[in-house]
């Protein structure tokens, strides 16, 4: 029953995340949002209402392990897993203003997190710095596409474009039965994720950082994967990368303030989850940088690793003998050789561009 409870919970929240994201999709086409823009903040905040309603609902019911695993989950296996799968699909452009701007301002939440964390919890006020954070980041990307007059021209805007008062109306419901859902589904997952890891003896923190992330993360899933295929990247990129960023100052943020005593930060989640997504979100700025496209190759890389990191967290929660070995082959060899061969194609890039300048 447990299992069915907590499947049926999963199946109601991406329902409700799906109706979400299409309701609000068509009316930011209205105002005439970039398809950057839109996969930025309307889909990325749309495909995380999981997430969020998912850790405020665990956080209330002091649950911040599953509340903070399902974060950091989601941020790693949004990279590593969706960017992976969406780029081995098809080679993914990358848009220069994530480069130069949305990559770099998720590097610089996942080091907040990571240093706000230092005192063992993200309190109540560090849970206001990050929703003042995404409230600022939403209202600069809004002005700043409408500044540039950018018109919904390509297909996915199109598609979800209003035309008249009851095309409106749908829209609005569609957002209001999407977020009903989302507290349903919500609910029964958080309840079906305890029961889960109570009788299979894992923690509620491998239980947030693996199967709640993954169940939480199935709408940035089919939104990439989706987008990747009729060949709106920036959206499938987008959508990723806004997703990182909300769940960051949004989701933790609003499960700070929600958290009667601020959510814990467990030292094992300091010394390696962490890190370990700080690393990721830092690794997308070389591979962005390079040509400005996510190719096959390295969308591949991408998912060796998120099933190495997987792998690890699962062996490490169950003490398992292979732990050892398998820690030491990822930091000696498997880690150093991939940052090798980023630096070496950066350098590549750097010289090409130049010579392109001469």
């Amino acid at each position: 029953m447990t299992l069915i409870f907590f499947a049926i919970g999963l199946i109601i929240l991406v329902a409700g995340a799906e109706a979400l994201v299409r309701g609000a999709s068509r009316l930011a086409s209205t105002v005439g949002i970039s398809p950057l823009v839109v996969g930025l903040t309307v889909v990325a905040f749309g495909t995380s209402t999981p997430e969020l309603f998912v850790s405020v609902i665990a956080s209330v019911n002091d649950k911040p392990d599953i509340s903070l695993g399902n974060v950091i989950g989601s941020n790693i296996l949004n990279v590593l897993f969706i960017l992976g799968l969406s780029a081995v699909i098809v080679p993914l452009a990358v848009s220069r203003q994530i480069i130069r701007l949305d990559v770099p301002i998720m590097i610089i939440c996942s080091v907040l997190v990571l240093l706000l964390g230092l005192d063992g919890s993200i309190s109540r006020t560090d849970g206001v710095l990050f929703t003042a954070g995404i409230v600022a980041y939403t209202a600069f990307l809004i002005w700043q596409s409408r500044k540039e007059k950018a018109a919904p021209s390509d297909e996915f805007v199109r598609e979800y474009e209003v035309k008249g008062r009851k095309t409106l109306l749908i829209d609005i419901v569609l957002v209001a039965a999407g977020l009903g859902l989302l507290v349903l589904g919500s609910r029964w997952l958080v309840n079906g994720a305890v029961m889960i890891a109570t009788y299979l003896g894992l923690s509620e923190l491998i239980i947030g950082l693996t199967i709640v992330a993954m169940g939480t993360s199935l709408p940035e899933v089919a939104t990439s994967v989706i987008a990747s295929i009729r060949g709106e990247r920036d959206i499938a990129v987008g959508n990723v990368v806004g997703s990182n960023i909300f769940n960051i100052l949004a989701v933790l943020g609003i499960s700070g303030i929600a958290a009667p005593d601020g959510i814990a930060v467990a030292e094992s989640v300091l010394r390696f989850d962490i890190p370990v997504m700080t690393a990721v979100a830092v690794a997308c700025l070389p591979i962005f940088f390079t040509g400005n496209m996510i190719a096959r190759w390295e969308g591949k890389l991408f998912l060796l690793y998120y099933a190495a990191y997987t792998t690890y967290i699962v062996l490490d929660s169950t003490d398992h003998y292979f732990e050892r070995t398998f820690a030491f082959g990822m930091i000696w060899f498997v880690i150093p050789l991939t940052a090798i061969t980023l630096a070496v194609l950066v350098i590549r890039s750097i010289r090409r561009n130049r010579k392109g300048y001469a």
